[in-house]
């Protein structure tokens, strides 16, 4: 007679992950992205904004690549709306995930217009790269609870300590963000296709880096979607031409691969 198996000791999703797994992965994101706080502090009052202007914009936007284009620009002299408009349309991405994340999370609604404050670039990648509906869960609350409470503490001892602290670029902190970002980004790009993207845009990025104001590099990164699509497309009815016309002249057609595998 078959053994039922046991289940696993304490709490996990219906794979058998535990809790413990999803509060680790979680807190490392959002402790290496918090820490990042500090160099947003120190450039936010570079650029002569107060201490509480810097927290306010902290607690109260929390999307940190919309917060240091904002910054920035004014650093660089930018107009404030000008600045403001490059700033929201750059956080405008946080609205495609939340329409993504409301079907994972599938949280009541008296809880969705705070977990909304959340939904960033981290919290979205620790949740989409849970196994089912409840890891997803802990893995967005985890993340976002210890990143926003250890982004606006580091937010404001870098603004409070800015001349202490001196010149960013020299610590390196304004480079944990997108190091963090990127780690939990590689291993989602399963496809031809997805890569084809990711390339695309670090080439549109780079590419008006020199020329556009901050912020809108980033912008310019988001066509790479319909230009990859655009040729992926071409390269569908290209083929389909041409196997109709290997069809036509009575010779059998190649065994093809999909584009995005």
């Amino acid at each position: 007679m078959r053994e039922t198996p046991t289940a696993p000791t304490g709490s996990a999703d219906r794979d058998g992950r535990p809790d413990s797994a999803v509060v680790r992965d979680a807190l490392g994101v959002g402790v290496a992205v918090g820490l990042s706080g500090f160099a947003f502090g120190v450039t936010s009052a570079g650029s002569g904004l107060a201490v509480l202007q810097t927290c306010a914009l902290s607690l109260l936007v929390f999307t940190g690549a919309s917060q240091f284009a904002l910054v920035g620009a004014l650093a660089g002299g930018g107009n404030p709306f000008t600045a403001a408009a490059g700033a929201f349309f750059l956080g405008v991405r946080n609205a495609f995930y939340g329409l993504r994340l409301s079907q994972l999370l599938a949280l009541p609604r008296a809880v969705r217009p705070f977990a909304a404050h959340w939904v960033i670039d981290e919290t979205t990648a620790v949740s989409l790269a849970q196994p089912g509906r409840r890891s997803a869960r802990l893995g967005f609350t985890v993340t976002g609870l210890s990143l926003y409470t250890l982004w606006n503490l580091t937010t404001l001892g870098g603004a409070v300590g800015a001349e202490a602290i001196g010149d960013t670029d020299t610590w390196g902190l304004d480079a944990a963000g997108p190091a963090v970002f990127l780690a939990l980004l590689a291993p989602m790009l399963r496809t031809a296709r997805e890569r084809a993207v990711a390339a695309v845009a670090v080439l549109l990025g780079l590419g008006t880096l020199p020329v556009l104001p901050a912020g809108v590099p980033v912008l310019m990164a988001a066509l790479a979607v319909p230009v990859v699509l655009y040729g992926a497309g071409l390269r569908a009815r290209n083929g389909t031409r041409a196997v109709a016309a290997r069809s036509h002249d009575g010779t059998p057609p190649a065994a093809t691969q999909e584009d995005d595998r």
